[in-house]
C-alpha cells in the first residue's frame, strides 16, 4: 500500500533560478514564475509498483468540482482510491472515492471533543479496502 500525502505545493521556484540576496523593493512590482512540480504518481503505478494499492489526496477549495477533479485522477493515474477533501473542512471530514463508490468519512462532536483525528478513520476504512483488494489479487 502507498499512501500518498498530498503535495504541499503544485509550484515551485528551481535552486538555480533562486535570487542570492534580498530581493530590493526599491526595483519596482516584482513578477514571479514558477514551475510545476513533477507528478510522480503516474511513475509510481505504471512503473515502479505496478501491482500496489495506492492511495492519493485531492484537496479542492470549491466542494462542486471536488468529485469530478477526483475521479479524473483515478482515470488519469489508474490508481485505486483518492482521499477527498475540501480546505475548510479537512480536519473533520473526507470523502472515499474509488472508481465505483465515494463514502463519506466525518467526525462527530463527541469525536472532536475527545480529540480524535480524521487520520484515524481514513486508515481504518483504507485498511480494510486494502485487505480486499489482496483478497482479490489471490
Amino acid at each position: 500500500m502507498f499512501y500518498l500525502a498530498a503535495a504541499v505545493s503544485d509550484f515551485y521556484i528551481p535552486a538555480s533560478e533562486m535570487p542570492e540576496h534580498k530581493i530590493q523593493s526599491s526595483e519596482g512590482p516584482l513578477q514571479i514564475t514558477m514551475k510545476m512540480v513533477p507528478k510522480m504518481l503516474s511513475p509510481l503505478v505504471k512503473e515502479w509498483a505496478p501491482e500496489a494499492f495506492v492511495i492519493s489526496f485531492k484537496l479542492e477549495t470549491d466542494p462542486l468540482i471536488l468529485i469530478d477533479k477526483s475521479r479524473q485522477a483515478l482515470e488519469k493515474y489508474r490508481h485505486q482510491v483518492v482521499v477527498a477533501n475540501i480546505l475548510e473542512s479537512r480536519r473533520t471530514s473526507v470523502i472515499i472515492v474509488t472508481k465505483d463508490s465515494q463514502t463519506p468519512l466525518s467526525l462527530s462532536d463527541e469525536e472532536i471533543a475527545q480529540g480524535m483525528e480524521i487520520e484515524e478513520k481514513i486508515v481504518s476504512y483504507l485498511q480494510g479496502q486494502h485487505t480486499a483488494f489482496i483478497e482479490k489479487k489471490v
